[in-house]
């Protein structure tokens, strides 16, 4: 990967409705070349997808809150189960295992408290194999970015 390439990826994670003629004159390659190297990328793996990154409020999603989840029991079968029943939640953003106390940590992006509260219900209470959960409610975003620095 040059340099040409990584102006490329950061063009692409700021503006990936650029066009092809776009991206080409503002690196300085022709527009055959500069499909070429995007297309390169793509097979390679390095742009693992383009998306169009939405306003979660103004599609009715105007609570986020971050979740810290201890597990009962642990192992790959008690972290890979809760895993699949997080994911499967539409207000689950992100989902990761982690190390330290805390086994996992939840990104929520919510309708409102009354969604959040039928989440708690599936997710953490009962049969789910939770020991103890945390919830933060972000009352405010300093930075919320997507790209990645190359």
């Amino acid at each position: 990967m040059d340099r040409i390439d990584k102006k490329l990826l950061n063009l692409l994670q700021r503006d990936a409705a650029k066009t092809n003629v776009e991206m080409a004159d503002t690196v300085g390659l022709s527009p055959s070349s500069c499909l070429r190297r995007v297309r390169k990328l793509h097979q390679s793996g390095i742009i693992d997808r383009i998306v169009a990154i939405l306003n979660p409020a103004k599609v009715g999603r105007v609570l986020k809150a971050l979740v810290t989840v201890e597990l009962k029991l642990h192992g790959e079968q008690h972290m890979r189960r809760f895993l699949d029943l997080a994911t499967a939640e539409e207000a689950v953003a992100q989902a990761y295992a982690v190390t330290g106390e805390t086994d996992v940590v939840l990104v929520l992006r919510l309708r409102d408290m009354d969604e959040f509260d039928a989440l708690c219900d599936r997710l953490f209470r009962d049969r789910t194999n939770v020991a103890r959960f945390f919830t933060m409610v972000v009352i405010r975003t300093a930075k919320d970015e997507t790209a990645v620095d190359v």
